[in-house]
């Protein structure tokens, strides 16, 4: 069922609410859009409604007219609502972007009337939000994914939803939100009015459709998947190295007030941004990746003019409500044939004329061909003129490098130099050349095809000599009693300043604090070294306490009178090393300690 109104019909003789009208005439609308003029009266009714319309017709009035209007028949007398009132009416947008857009409409419509409104979205906190609709909302604005990650932890409720809305639901099929849908409409109350509107109806859309609408009032303006008449298409065939040039070049010769350049990828909007500051063309990116406020700070930019170009994906694509963009650049084609109609729907609105301008390189040909299949329009084609450069590199050769230096691959201090002539940090040249006189020659050099000539490397000097510490060396002595000196310590001087790289006496086992090294004796019977603890004055039981006054009894010795033992000491083996699973000091000179043969821990000194 559809209704086809005069063309004599106007917003009041829909019958709107008065303070609807109010606002409607102070925006300057009189007539409704034919969207609005077929939807609003069933919508009105109460009755599910499947709109299918073209971007920039005006789909968000078609649901937020009627919903304000059935609201303002709840508002009491004295029209002063319920504190902390849960919502009436939820309408979901694929994107941060579209929901801001319908958040505003809601706004301007009903800033006569005492409804409140709450917008709810990720990459922001969610403190405030939370705060706002725990005052008392009646309308919801939100995004699926914020919208779920509250619902998962109670913070908001469903349960009194009159009015549900689905924006750009082809969007959200595209951006795998069907089953969050599936969802949130799970938690919904039966009785409820639900629209869903849609620049394209693919099957999908129309199986989802079903699933949620009930006797509802289809209302197709536009033939499906037609874009625009309005708008001027053009296609270049160009190479993926001269798209950005290709771009430069119609910026130079068109008259392009306001653009929007659309590209495939988060790091290529951000890459021909930097190119086109480097052209001198004034541009901003937004994309996922940007932060909230970042986004928010471009769009401003772009809506006022401050920033004539706009580079983004297609998240930009649905819900960029900017007036007067005159020119719409596909720089890649889109993945889906169905964003192709949203991307050029960004242009000729509000019955103006535009005109969107697509690069196809050798890969997107069948892209190509699927939007044409889809729109069923043969996009004319133009040819390249032979000024535009090949690439980045031929175009910084012919007029300088800003485009190189834009890349990174060259800095504005060195721009004629080629990248491998730049002295590399540790090597030094028998000779420097300048870098206006030499390096265009290495760069022609390069062009051809011929090596770059070998350059001189000095021998490196030789490493200085490691540091001896201890007495006569001129530095303090920083050895504490008690306490084990740092890797290398078992060659130090008399000082006990520990020697850092230098072998160690009477040791014949490499030295890890140093790669080329041998490593320190700790004092091991047989080194033919004191041990450290002796070196520093601390004791050798390895307590960390001071060492024992001449003459006070040694710890462990027999007490006065008693009989002397018969057994005799084990003379000390001779060993090289230090004991097997002793500490150990690993390349930082930090200890490392392992297990001794006896199943402690920690070096227990010579043993047996």
């Amino acid at each position: 069922m559809s209704s086809t109104p005069t063309e004599q019909t106007t917003f009041a003789s829909l019958k709107l609410a008065q303070p609807i009208l109010d606002a409607l005439i102070a925006d300057g609308y009189q007539f409704p859009t034919p969207i609005q003029a077929q939807a609003i009266p069933p919508a009105l009714e109460a009755r599910d409604v499947l709109g299918i319309a073209q971007t920039g017709t005006g789909k968000t009035a078609a649901f937020a007219l009627p919903i304000i209007n059935r609201l303002l028949h709840n508002v009491p007398r004295g029209g002063k609502l319920a504190t902390g009132r849960k919502p009436k009416a939820l309408i979901l947008a694929p994107t941060r972007e579209l929901a801001a857009q319908i958040a505003d409409s809601f706004s301007s419509y009903g800033r006569h009337t005492p409804l409140r409104l709450s917008i709810i979205f990720g990459g922001v906190g969610q403190g405030p939000q939370v705060r706002t609709i725990q005052q008392g909302i009646d309308i919801l604005v939100a995004t699926p994914g914020r919208l779920i990650d509250l619902l998962d932890q109670r913070l908001i409720s469903l349960s009194e939803i009159e009015f549900f809305v689905l924006d750009e639901a082809d969007r959200m099929l595209d951006m795998g939100f069907i089953e969050p849908i599936r969802r949130i409409s799970a938690l919904l109350p039966r009785n409820r009015q639900t629209m869903l509107f849609s620049a394209t109806m693919p099957k999908e859309i129309r199986t989802l459709a079903n699933s949620l609408l009930h006797d509802a009032v289809t209302v197709t303006v536009t033939p499906v998947s037609s874009a625009v008449d309005r708008i001027a298409q053009k296609l270049f065939f160009v190479m993926k190295a001269q798209k950005t040039q290709m771009l430069i070049y119609l910026f130079d010769k068109l008259d392009m007030e306001r653009t929007l350049v659309f590209t495939k990828t988060k790091h290529g909007a951000d890459r021909l941004v930097r190119k086109l500051k480097a052209a001198g063309i004034h541009a901003d990116a937004i994309h996922g990746d940007k932060a909230q406020n970042a986004r928010t700070r471009a769009l401003d930019a772009f809506r006022s003019g401050r920033t004539p170009v706009l580079v983004a994906t297609d998240v930009a694509a649905r819900g960029l409500d900017v007036d007067d963009i005159t020119h719409v650049f596909n720089y890649d084609l889109p993945m889906e044939p169905e964003a192709y109609v949203h991307r050029i729907g960004r242009t000729a609105r509000a019955g103006k004329s535009g005109e969107a301008i697509s690069f196809c390189d050798v890969e997107e040909k069948g892209l190509l061909k699927d939007i044409e299949r889809l729109t069923r329009f043969e996009i004319p084609r133009d040819r390249v003129p032979d000024s535009v450069p090949k690439t980045d590199e031929a175009a910084a050769k012919a007029g300088g490098p800003p485009v190189l230096r834009a890349e990174g691959r060259l800095s504005p201090e060195i721009e004629t130099r080629s990248p491998k002539t730049a002295q590399q940090p540790g090597r030094r040249t028998s000779s420097t050349p300048s870098p206006r006189s030499h390096g265009p020659r290495i760069d022609r050099r390069m062009d051809e095809g011929r090596p770059e000539e070998p350059r001189e490397v000095t021998p490196t000097q030789a490493p200085r000599p490691a540091f001896r510490g201890g007495a006569g060396s001129g530095r303090p002595n920083t050895s504490k009693p008690g306490m084990h000196p740092r890797a290398g310590s078992g060659g130090g001087t008399a000082g006990g300043r520990p020697s850092y790289g230098e072998p160690s006496r009477g040791s014949d086992r490499p030295n890890h604090a140093h790669p080329n090294h041998a490593r320190p004796n700790h004092g091991h019977p047989g080194s033919g070294n004191p041990s450290p603890r002796a070196q520093s004055g601390g004791n050798s039981s390895g307590d960390g306490s001071p060492a024992p006054k001449p003459g006070a009894p040694k710890l462990g010795a027999p007490k006065p009178g008693a009989p002397k033992s018969n057994t005799p000491k084990p003379s000390p083996a001779k060993h090289a090393g230090p004991a097997p699973f002793s500490t150990r000091f690993n390349s930082t000179g930090k200890s490392v300690r392992g297990r001794d043969f006896k199943g402690g821990t920690g070096f227990k000194g010579p043993r047996p």
